[in-house]
């Protein structure tokens, strides 16, 4: 499978072409829904997408003794919150379902 990467202007299109709503109403509503994702991630909700998965903030311990990895200089990282996501049962079974080709790599 060769992968691809898949812009927001890619989406807004695609729902276009899918859908004939005008192109400027549907960049509108997948700007709201992405807003509204965000919004709520922020206020500490998880967003529940039957079939398709779940978003949450998941609190990342702060260390005191992290590395940047391209200076090696030891830093301090406060504790944090980052986002995640845990894929649906349809969404996982239909990735199974994809042909896997011989790349060589384990």
């Amino acid at each position: 499978m060769s992968s691809k990467k898949i812009t927001k202007y890619d989406l807004v299109e695609a729902v276009y072409l899918n859908t004939k709503a005008e192109k400027k109403l549907v960049q509108e509503i997948v700007e709201n829904l992405l807003l509204q994702l965000k919004e709520s991630l922020k206020s500490g909700n998880t967003i529940e997408l039957r079939g398709f998965g779940t978003f949450e903030a998941r609190l990342r311990k702060g260390r005191s003794k992290a590395r940047n990895p391209k200076t090696g200089e030891q830093l301090s990282v406060a504790p944090h919150y980052v986002a995640a996501f845990r894929s649906g049962q349809e969404l996982k079974k239909s990735l199974w379902e994809l042909p896997v080709e011989n790349s060589g790599a384990n």
